[in-house]
């Protein structure tokens, strides 16, 4: 588990929040918000605040990364981009949380690295990482300019358009009662708008492969828009099947053949294809990998 507790000795009283900075090298704001997550144990109570004075036996609930042989495919000046297998959370959802792209991320470029957007669990594809604080603040600001352009591959049910632009707002639902999306389509929500273009199209599979471009960032945007002109992705088991596959699946009750069965592939197929930006130096990068049905 890449969580553990590094145990230690403070001889003289110390406020917690120097502790932490002289051992970890770290922000006051990091310090801060180990301290508020209650991550800091000195003989056997729970510190509560930055400013509490510390001694004796301590121990901090740390994140050490463990990597399973995952390796950048590219190293730049101030970031690094990995190609992430679909399954593989971008960062622990909890301290549990046995695996996730913060292991490599931290493993190859240090405890100050970070990614620096959000690639969704099953989506593969290209994920940027920053090296170093510095970095992860500009690069994600860049992202928020739409300054980085990100293009998609997704097989997506039905024989779309050769060309089509969905420009659809999208609203984050607040209730689960009547279907499990996470998002709607809503003259309520906010701007989104994303590109297609049908590279090929399957007569045995009943599927476009489609290069995809968002020029939004929202969240599920590319599932929805697809699921709103009527072509879902495969695999998909939230948008495009029904209430009762879609709550096993949340569950984690759907077995691989149901969802064969009603999504059409033991993934979703979507997959971060290429990255370009300028950071010094222009960079077009695109992933290795492709996207091929194996079911």
């Amino acid at each position: 588990m890449p969580f553990a507790f590094d145990i230690f000795k403070v001889e003289e009283p110390t406020m917690a929040f120097v502790v932490l900075l002289r051992r970890y090298n770290i922000e006051l704001r990091e310090a801060q918000r180990i301290i508020d997550r209650g991550r800091v144990i000195c003989n056997g109570k729970t510190v509560v605040g930055k400013n509490q004075l510390i001694s004796g036996n301590v121990k901090v609930l740390r994140f050490m990364p463990k990597s399973r042989g995952l390796k950048p495919i590219f190293w730049g000046n101030g970031f690094m981009v990995f190609d992430k297998p679909s399954g593989v959370l971008v960062h622990p959802k909890k301290v549990i949380t046995p695996y996730s792209m913060l292991d490599e991320v931290r493993f190859f470029g240090g405890e100050k690295a970070n990614g620096v957007h959000r690639i969704d669990m099953e989506t593969s594809g290209l994920f940027l990482a920053s090296l170093g604080r510095e970095h992860e603040i500009k690069l994600k600001g860049m992202f928020e300019k739409k300054e980085i352009k990100k293009s998609y591959l997704a097989w997506a049910r039905g024989n779309t358009p050769d060309e089509f632009t969905v420009d659809a707002p999208i609203k984050n639902r607040d209730d689960y009662s009547t279907n499990k999306h996470k998002v709607e389509i809503s003259s309520e929500g906010k701007k989104a708008k994303t590109k297609f273009k049908k590279l090929l199209y399957s007569k045995d599979l009943n599927a476009s492969l489609l290069h995809v471009e968002p020029l939004t960032g929202r969240t599920h945007q590319i599932r929805i828009h697809l699921f709103h002109v009527k072509h879902p992705i495969l695999g998909d088991p939230l948008y495009g099947t029904s209430f009762n596959v879609a709550e096993a699946y949340l569950e984690e009750r759907l077995s691989k053949e149901e969802r064969i069965k009603y999504t059409g592939a033991s993934r979703l197929m979507l997959h971060a294809n290429t990255l370009e930006f300028k950071y010094g130096n222009r960079y077009f990068i695109k992933s290795k990998k492709g996207l091929r049905i194996k079911n």
